[in-house]
């Protein structure tokens, strides 16, 4: 009787079995493939049947993947946020998916609403809201709207790199600005710098707030983390310009992700020394498909602590692992602890960054935005009356 040194591979008569390709990293991306989705009907598995690398070579990396972008005519701009751990009520976002690729990302999980994977789909296949700002416009011109500062960019980012020739986030700033709109944004991108005609001027009116995600000072982590994201250096000289334009500007130092970013109180010290007043930050969070993605990007980037830092999420999210194992995940949503964590490695942090603060100087002062200054009549372009 032959052996079969592949057992659990089915041999074809005269034929090489079929071998499982191992996730490879794919440059420029955060993660290694495309996840099926949780409504996929299918479940597809790369498998080497002897054919593959005739061009490239059997041990070539993969090749690049291009970015599509995909236009939409929305139904409405804003969302409306109830939640109790946002501080926020009203969001705009220009763009589903995100080319930044963060791997840790809990929108991935939305693009499974578009039938697309959350994997490399959610950051080569970015969804433009063309008629956003037109939309906007005509909800702020509304008579029942009660304003309330709006945030761009809550879920993907507004500044990534797509918006260099589509100008969408933009556009929504002018109309915020038309309509003396108060709004803030968050952003891991310098692109934020091209808009600062319009952001200072609103800002001394104490119109605009912006936030810069540093979640690290580590530049080789950094670009396997989020790979198309601006450079740790780059966004704190972001930060110095907008501080420097008159902008109130914060840092999230977000998410932590145990064991993988250990620098918090050094990225609060760099960020201050920039010019930020502000702070805050969250515990990672993997939803639905987001939560294999993070174990697949451990074990291609840091297989030593794979097991470690999941367990540590687990901790985190009160999670053990006989419920991990049957619920199938890491992240508890419940409103109290999904920002924060909870037990003793939630209070670590906690601890860790109110001190950091405390000693910065950070967090003293909030920004307040001034809501009286809304007009729905600049927002219908009728002009001021004054």
């Amino acid at each position: 009787m032959s052996h079969n040194p592949f057992p659990n591979e089915h041999d074809g008569a005269g034929q090489a079995p079929a071998v499982r390709i191992p996730a490879q990293a794919v440059k420029g991306r955060g993660v290694a493939g495309r996840l099926a989705h949780r409504f996929s009907v299918d479940q597809r598995e790369a498998f080497d049947d002897g054919w593959a690398g005739l061009e490239q070579g059997a041990d070539a990396a993969p090749l690049p993947v291009r970015t599509e972008v995909i236009w939409e005519d929305a139904r409405s701009a804003l969302t409306r946020n109830d939640s109790p751990d946002i501080f926020f009520s009203h969001s705009v976002n220009p763009y589903r998916g995100c080319e930044h690729g963060c791997v840790y990302c809990y929108a991935r999980a939305t693009h499974s609403y578009l039938g697309m994977s959350p994997g490399l789909d959610f950051e080569t296949r970015i969804i433009a809201k063309r008629n956003v700002a037109a939309l906007l416009r005509a909800e702020l011109a509304r008579p029942g709207h009660q304003p309330s500062v709006i945030n761009i960019g809550s879920a993907t980012d507004c500044y990534q790199p797509v918006e260099r020739e589509l100008r969408l986030t933009r556009a929504l700033i002018e109309v915020l600005g038309d309509a003396r709109h108060p709004f803030s944004l968050i952003t891991k991108s310098s692109g934020v710098e091209r808009d600062l005609d319009l952001i200072a001027p609103l800002a001394a009116n104490r119109l605009a707030a912006v936030y810069v995600t540093i979640t690290t000072l580590d530049a080789k982590l950094a670009r396997i983390l989020e790979p198309r994201a601006a450079a740790p250096h780059r966004r704190l000289r972001t930060l110095r310009a907008l501080a420097d334009a008159g902008v109130p500007v914060g840092v999230s130092v977000a998410p932590q992700i145990p064991f993988i970013t250990e620098d918090m109180e050094q990225v609060l010290a760099a960020a201050r020394e920039a010019g930020a007043t502000r702070a805050f930050y969250t515990v990672i969070r993997l939803p639905w498909e987001v939560d294999p993605l993070m174990r697949e990007w451990l074990q291609l980037h840091y297989p030593d602590r794979a097991a470690r830092v999941m367990a540590r999420i687990q901790d985190l999210h009160g999670i053990d692992d006989a419920q991990a194992r049957q619920r199938g995940k890491s992240y508890d949503s419940r409103h109290a602890t999904r920002m924060s964590g909870t037990g003793i490695w939630g209070e670590l942090l906690r601890q860790r960054f109110h001190k950091a603060c405390a000693r910065l100087g950070l967090n003293r002062e909030r920004f307040e935005l001034d809501l009286s200054q809304y007009q729905p009549g600049l927002a219908r372009g009728q002009g001021a009356l004054f």
